[in-house]
């Protein structure tokens, strides 16, 4: 059976970029859970995997405008340098923080002095095109619970706190996450 709305999808996936550099991957690990119709992996990836049933491999490309957008210049900002007191920064360093609306955000330390901090809001994968090996392992109805939850039972969570949008929209099995993101 294909998956529809509110069903869980486990799989496993290989994600590289443009010129074939291997970006992330489960394979030989625990498949990938998620709940469909809960914007909890990248649009175009789930859109193409609501086509696929247990036991379907594929390979899918995405568009960045449906993966983690269009790279954004305005979402480089120059902030003073006091609001990072207490931070040893790197250039290329991840930093998160609360967002306006309450969630999590990432920035990239892009380069630093003692006045001013450059930092980038993007995805780091922003204005790329993606593609994937996708191989689906399971597809069942989500239980009442995981509705209710929003994730599926047993999943680990990111302890980045970037549940819905780690590495590819996924849960990682270690505390490895985001180290790429």
């Amino acid at each position: 059976m294909a998956a529809v709305k509110n069903q869980v999808v486990s799989m496993f996936y290989e994600l590289k970029d443009l010129n074939g550099n291997l970006l992330d991957s489960n394979m030989n690990r625990a498949p990938l859970s998620f709940i469909t119709g809960k914007n909890q992996i990248i649009p175009g990836l789930e859109r193409e995997i609501t086509n696929m049933k247990q036991g379907d491999t594929s390979h899918i490309a995405v568009k960045a405008g449906d993966a983690y957008g269009e790279y954004d210049a305005k979402s480089i900002q120059v902030l003073p340098a006091e609001q990072f007191a207490g931070i040893k920064l790197s250039s290329g360093m991840t930093l998160y923080g609360q967002g306006e609306d309450g969630n999590t955000v990432q920035a990239i330390v892009k380069e630093f002095n003692e006045q001013e901090v450059t930092i980038d809001f993007n995805h780091p994968l922003a204005g790329q095109d993606l593609f994937f090996k996708i191989e689906i392992a399971e597809v069942r109805d989500a239980s009442e619970e995981e509705l209710k939850n929003g994730y599926v039972e047993g999943e680990h969570q990111c302890s980045c706190g970037l549940d819905d949008d780690c590495c590819g929209g996924h849960h990682h099995e270690d505390d490895d996450c985001c180290g790429k993101h």
